[in-house]
Formats: C-alpha cells, structure tokens, sequence
C-alpha cells in the first residue's frame, strides 16, 4: 500500500515516518517549500526525540519522500491545522485545500482519513465534496475519521502504542481504515462512527480543559488566601478519589487550547462549563502578565530603578519548540507592551531564533535577572537554584515547595 499524507506538521510528519518505518510507502506533502526541503535530507523540522534518525533512516531505505503536491496514492490522510475565524469559530478550510488537492487522484478502492482536529460533520461535509466533484466515485471509496492521541516529546512510543479510534461513515470504512493503522499501531483500534469519532476528540481535549481550569482557578484562589497551591494539591491528592492537575500560566497547544472551542461554537446553550472552563484559562495568562506588571512596579519603588525581568519559556509546555496557542508567549508579548523602557530578556531554550522577539540565554537571563518568571518548566530551568536574592514568580511549580 502506498499512502499519502497531507501536512507534515506536529502530527502529520511523525505519522508518516512511523508508517515508512513499518513497511508503508509514503509520500508527504507539505505546501512549505522549506518544509519539504529539509525533510528531504533528512532535517526534522520540528523537536521530537529520536524522531531524526528514524526520518533518516525511512529516507535511505526509500520508503518515505516529501512533496510540494500529492500523487496517486491508495490512502490519503488530511492532517492539516484547523484554524479559528471569527470568535473561535472553527475554519475547516485547510481540510477542504487538502481534499480538493487529492481529489482528481482518488479511484476505485481508495482509503481517505481526516485526523484533523475537526467539528462534527466535517467528515460528512467532505465526503460530499468528493462525491459532487466524482459522482463515479460513491460507495467506491472508504472514508473515516481517525484523530490521533499523543503527547509532544513522546510520539514515537504514543504513536504506536496509544489505543485509537477509527470512525468510518459506514462499517466497510471503518474496518478499511483499521486494517491501515494495524500496520503500525499495537494499542486497540476501537470501532465508531465519523461524528462520534469527531466530538470523541473534542470530548477528550474539553475534559482537560475542564480539569486544568477548576487548577487554575485554585491558583488564584491560593494566591489571595497566602496559601502555597503546590503544597495544596500534593496534600488534596492524597485522597484516593482526588486527582487535581497541576496549575500553569494557562493552557496552550493545539488540542487541549482548541478543541474546545469546536464544542462551543456549535452547542454554545448546551456547553456552559466547557466554555466557562476556557474563559478561565484564557484569564489565567491575563493573570499572570498583570501579576509580573505589578511586581515590576513594587521593585522599581523599592529600588528606585527598573527592574531586569528573565520571561523563562514560550513553548506551550516542557522541553519541546511549539508555541502554538502558548499563554507563555501571549504573557511575554503583554509584559513587553507594558514593560515602560524595562529590560526584558526572554528565554525559550528549544527554540533558535524568533521572528518577533530577540532570545537570551537561560542561564545568562537568570544571573542578570532582577526579577525571573518561570512560565515554561523546561529541564533546563530546574537546573537553576533558588536565588533568595531574586524575586522570583514562579508560574509552572518550578520550584515547588
């Protein structure tokens, strides 16, 4: 079987090496010129341990090659982004490119899959798409939806590992799409539908937002009773029925950030704590740039000088380069706003440059710092001591005590 896959991002890229490395011929496409170009030698162009040497290793065997445009394949996979337009309203018109782009190659026997993050019903909508365009081609092809369940720095192992969820519109899809993903994937392949394949997706990723909120929430609560919200969790979590997340400066990524918000903007009367839970961690970043604004003021009365603040991370989590959707970035980019001639100095340890902002060293920022704000709990950020010296915010449980 040779597969193609469209979108060679976070997702995309990972799956199509980890399916060249099990046998299958993939081509990849990818509408970044650059993109491809360094897939093509052997550059992985995203963070992900051991993920390299296995692109590396699939391109020398001949099993895997990068594209600016799709060939005639017998299974395509749209992994492309699913943007927002408007107020958080989902743009599924990456996923319609994507189909479009495939769509003079589909033929008799064919497999098609979205494992975009998508509203319910994108499937069907896409499927109407290619049966308008190629009549010839209704109850010929198998269509599905599969989205994937990984972590960022752990792919390889969630990828192959994770159980997964395979929604075909009818049951001959469904089992054509597990027989594809039997190829690579050892955890269970759980048979559904396309539209409770979609909101499946979307139930997950609302249910963390949900739980880091009511997190995030206890933080601001902890910080105007003067109680220590870490010390507060590790003690609620000793009761075997209680498991509370662990508070942040937000929530960000793709999914966790995001999916959300494919609920709300379809069932807003019906969605009350999805929606309340996303106000909430979208205030959390407000939060947390408002509490650096007010430090920065209290240190520059004392000392009669402006402060030196280390912003420590963009990425949206620990030890890998995605900013997307980052409250890190979204804080630092406030801070600078307000920042009134202060020296910022921002530190994203994973990432080499940065088109808008100018990147320092981790170490070099926490010497010179007056003031550290840890916003990202990188490894590398562990490493640094406890400076009493400093006044430090510490955002991410760095520093727990």
């Amino acid at each position: 079987m040779k597969a193609c896959f469209m979108g060679l991002g976070y997702i995309g890229l990972p799956t199509a090496i980890i399916a060249a490395k099990h046998g299958v011929d993939v081509i990849g496409v990818d509408i970044n010129a650059k993109v491809v170009e360094k897939t093509n030698q052997g550059i992985l162009h995203i963070i992900e341990p051991g993920m390299e040497e296995m692109l590396q290793e699939v391109i020398t065997a001949g099993k895997f090659k990068a594209y600016i445009a799709p060939q005639e394949c017998d299974a395509y996979f749209m992994v492309v982004p699913t943007p927002f337009k408007g107020d958080h309203e989902p743009d599924v018109s990456y996923v319609e490119a994507a189909t479009r782009a495939v769509l003079p190659l589909l033929k008799e026997g064919d497999l098609y899959v979205i494992e975009s993050t998508s509203p319910v019903g994108t499937t069907e909508m896409m499927a109407n798409i290619i049966f308008t365009e190629r009549p010839e081609l209704k109850d010929k092809i198998y269509i599905a939806y599969c989205p994937e369940r990984v972590l960022p720095g752990n792919v390889i192992y969630e990828l192959v590992h994770n159980d997964r969820v395979i929604g075909g519109m009818n049951p001959e899809s469904t089992d054509k799409a597990i027989e594809f993903y039997s190829q690579f994937v050892q955890g269970q392949l759980h048979k559904t539908n396309s539209r409770t394949a979609e909101m499946c997706k979307l139930t997950e990723n609302s249910s963390r937002d949900v739980q880091i909120a009511f997190a995030n929430e206890l933080s601001l609560i902890c910080d105007k009773a003067g109680i220590n919200v870490w010390e507060l969790i590790n003690l609620a979590n000793k009761h075997p029925r209680v498991n509370i997340l662990q508070p942040g400066c937000g929530v960000g990524g793709h999914c966790i950030a995001v999916d959300p918000y494919f609920i709300t903007a379809d069932y807003p009367a019906e969605s009350k704590i999805i929606a309340t839970a996303r106000n909430i961690n979208n205030y959390k970043s407000f939060w947390c740039a408002e509490k650096v604004k007010s430090t920065m003021l209290e240190y520059e009365l004392k000392h009669s000088r402006k402060p030196v603040v280390a912003m420590m991370g963009l990425a949206f989590k620990p030890n890998i380069d995605d900013l997307r959707e980052s409250p890190s970035k979204t804080i630092v980019g406030k801070v600078m706003q307000m920042c009134n001639n202060a020296e910022i100095l921002i530190v994203e340890p994973n990432v080499e440059e940065h088109n808008t902002f100018k990147l320092t060293n981790y170490q070099e920022a926490y010497d010179k710092a007056d003031i550290v704000v840890m916003l990202t709990a990188h490894d590398q950020f562990k490493t640094l001591p406890y400076d009493e010296n400093k006044v430090i915010l510490d955002f991410c449980g760095i520093y727990k005590k």
